[in-house]
C-alpha cells in the first residue's frame, strides 16, 4: 500500500489542508492499494486561485504554442502507457487488454487530436462586417467519473487547455491514482504552473466546493443524471456555463434483413466491455418478433466466453465492477428483473462461482423484457442486456425512444440507407450504423436527461470557448 500525499496545485505537489484520506481498493480482491488525501473546500479554493492567476498568461499564449504543450502531454502519456494500464487494472478492475487499448491508448489519441486542433482551429474569423473572436471561457472545474478514469479527464482537460482555459480537476474517489499519474504527466510536459491543478476528494465535499466556487466559470461534469441535476442547478443559480455528460439507456435496434448473429454478438460485446460500466452501453437489444427466439439463443451463446476472472490475465474478458456499492446496485437490478417477470436466460444475482471476495457480477441476459420494466428504463451500469420484442418499425421506435435518456444507440439493417432512415428518428446523440467504428473527432453527448453539451473534436473544443464580435 502506498500513502500518497498532497495535491497538485500551482505546478507542484502541496500538502493537503486536512488529514482525512480516502482508501483506494482493488475491486478484484478488496485489498487496499493506497490512500490519497480527502480534499476540503480550502484545497479547492487554493487550486482555483492558482488557476485564476495563471489564466491571463495561458489565454494569451498563442494557440500554436498551446498545441506544442499538448503534444508534449500526449507524448508523456504514451511514455507511461503501460503504467497507466496497470493502474487502471488495479483500481478499476478493467481487463488488461482493454486497459492497454482503450483506457491508456485512447487518451493519447484524444490529446493528440486536440494538439492538432489547437494549431489549426480558426480562433478568429470574419463574418460580413464583423470580426469574431473565439476566446477561452476562463477557469474550468472538471469533475470526472471512475468508469473511464483517464479518458474522461483527457476529454475535458485537453480541449479546455487547447481553448486557453485553466483547469481544476476533481476525479472520482474510486479511481484517483490514475488522475495522479495524469498530473505527473502534466508536470513532465512542462505546462506553466497553475494551468492544471488536481484536488482529490469526495464528491459532496470537494466536488460541491468546486461546483459552487465563485471563481469557476464553467463546470464540466460526467456522472449520474441525479448529480448532474444538482450541479446544473448550482451553475444556473450562479449564471455560469455548464457541460453535463450523464446517464444512458441505449437501444440497439435490429431491423429485418440485418445480419442478426453479427448484431447480437456486437451488442453483447458492447455491454460486457468495461464490465458494463459504460454510459452509452447498448443495454436494450430490440429484435423483430419473427427472429426473437433466435436472437435470445445467439445472445446466450455470445455471452458464454465472458467468464469473470483475474483482470490482470490477458485471457480474461470480464473483470469485476469498481466497488461493493456498484456490485450491490447491479445485482439489485438483476433481482428486480426477475421479480418483475423478465426471463433470466443466463447469469443472475449470485456471485460468480469461486468469486465470493471482490466486486463480481455475473454477465446476465434477460428475455421477455417489456418497456415498463425497471431494467428497461433505468441505467444499470453493469454487464446486463435486456432483449425486447417489437412487431413493426413504429413500435421499435417507440421502445427505443421510450426512456428519459438519449446518449447512444445502434441500428442494424440490410442496407445502410434503411438503417440511416431509422436512426434519424431516434432521440439520441450518437448512433452506430451496422457496427460503425468509434470516431474520436465526432461529437459525443446526449439528448434529454443524458446531458448538455458535447465532447470530442471541434464540438468539444467549442464547449470551452465564448465568442466576441467586433463590428466595423
Amino acid at each position: 500500500m502506498i500513502a500518497h500525499d498532497g495535491m497538485f496545485i500551482d505546478g507542484a505537489w502541496r500538502p493537503a489542508s486536512g488529514t482525512d484520506t480516502i482508501e483506494v481498493l482493488n475491486p478484484a480482491d478488496e485489498s487496499v492499494l493506497g490512500t490519497v488525501p480527502a480534499g476540503t473546500a480550502d484545497d479547492v479554493d487554493a487550486a482555483v486561485r492558482a488557476a485564476r492567476a495563471a489564466l491571463p498568461a495561458w489565454a494569451a499564449t498563442p494557440p500554436a504554442r498551446r498545441a506544442e504543450y499538448l503534444t508534449a502531454l500526449r507524448d508523456a502519456l504514451a511514455e507511461r502507457g503501460e503504467e497507466i494500464a496497470r493502474t487502471v487494472v488495479a483500481e478499476l478492475g478493467s481487463t488488461v487488454g482493454f486497459a492497454r487499448a482503450v483506457h491508456a491508448g485512447l487518451p493519447v489519441a484524444v490529446t493528440g487530436s486536440y494538439a492538432e486542433l489547437a494549431a489549426s482551429f480558426a480562433f478568429e474569423e470574419r463574418i460580413g462586417n464583423s470580426t469574431v473572436f473565439h476566446e477561452p471561457v476562463g477557469v474550468v472545474g472538471a469533475i470526472t467519473p471512475w468508469n473511464y478514469p483517464l479518458h474522461q479527464i483527457v476529454a475535458k482537460v485537453a480541449p479546455a487547455l487547447a481553448a486557453g482555459c485553466t483547469v481544476v480537476l476533481k476525479p472520482a474517489e474510486d479511481t484517483p491514482l490514475t488522475a495522479r499519474l495524469f498530473a505527473e504527466c502534466v508536470a513532465v510536459a512542462g505546462l506553466p504552473a497553475g494551468v492544471f491543478n488536481l484536488v482529490t476528494g469526495l464528491g459532496p465535499v470537494a466536488g460541491q466546493a468546486l461546483a459552487e466556487h465563485e471563481d469557476v466559470d464553467l463546470v464540466s461534469f460526467t456522472g449520474s443524471t441525479a448529480v448532474g441535476r444538482r450541479i446544473g442547478a448550482i451553475a444556473g443559480g450562479a449564471v455560469k456555463r455548464v457541460a453535463l455528460e450523464l446517464g444512458g439507456k441505449s437501444a440497439c435496434v435490429v431491423l429485418p434483413g440485418a445480419d442478426l448473429p453479427k448484431a447480437v454478438g456486437a451488442t453483447v460485446a458492447d455491454v460486457c466491455r468495461n464490465s458494463g460500466q459504460s454510459c452509452n452501453a447498448l443495454t436494450r437489444l430490440l429484435v423483430h418478433a419473427d427472429h426473437y427466439e433466435e436472437a435470445v439463443a445467439l445472445a446466450a451463446e455470445a455471452v458464454a466466453p465472458y467468464v469473470p476472472g483475474d483482470p490482470g490475465d490477458p485471457a480474461t474478458r470480464l473483470g469485476p465492477v469498481v466497488s461493493g456499492r456498484q456490485r450491490d446496485r447491479v445485482r439489485g437490478y438483476i433481482e428486480k428483473g426477475v421479480e418483475e417477470g423478465a426471463r433470466l436466460v443466463t447469469g443472475g444475482p449470485e456471485a460468480p462461482e469461486g468469486r465470493d471476495k471482490g466486486h463480481w457480477v455475473r454477465p446476465t441476459v434477460f428475455a421477455d423484457v417489456t418497456p415498463e420494466m425497471t431494467i428497461a428504463q433505468e441505467e444499470i451500469f453493469g454487464p446486463v442486456v435486456s432483449i425486447m420484442k417489437y412487431r413493426d418499425e413504429e413500435e421499435a421506435l417507440r421502445i427505443a425512444n421510450g426512456t428519459v435518456y438519449g446518449l447512444g444507440g445502434a441500428v442494424w439493417a440490410a442496407d445502410e440507407s434503411t438503417a440511416v432512415a431509422f436512426a434519424r428518428r431516434m432521440d439520441t446523440g450518437q448512433i452506430d450504423i451496422n457496427g460503425g467504428r468509434y470516431n474520436l473527432r465526432a461529437p459525443f453527448g446526449g439528448y434529454k436527461q443524458s446531458g448538455v453539451g458535447r465532447e470530442l473534436g471541434e464540438h468539444g473544443l467549442a464547449e470551452y470557448l465564448q465568442t466576441k464580435s467586433l463590428q466595423f
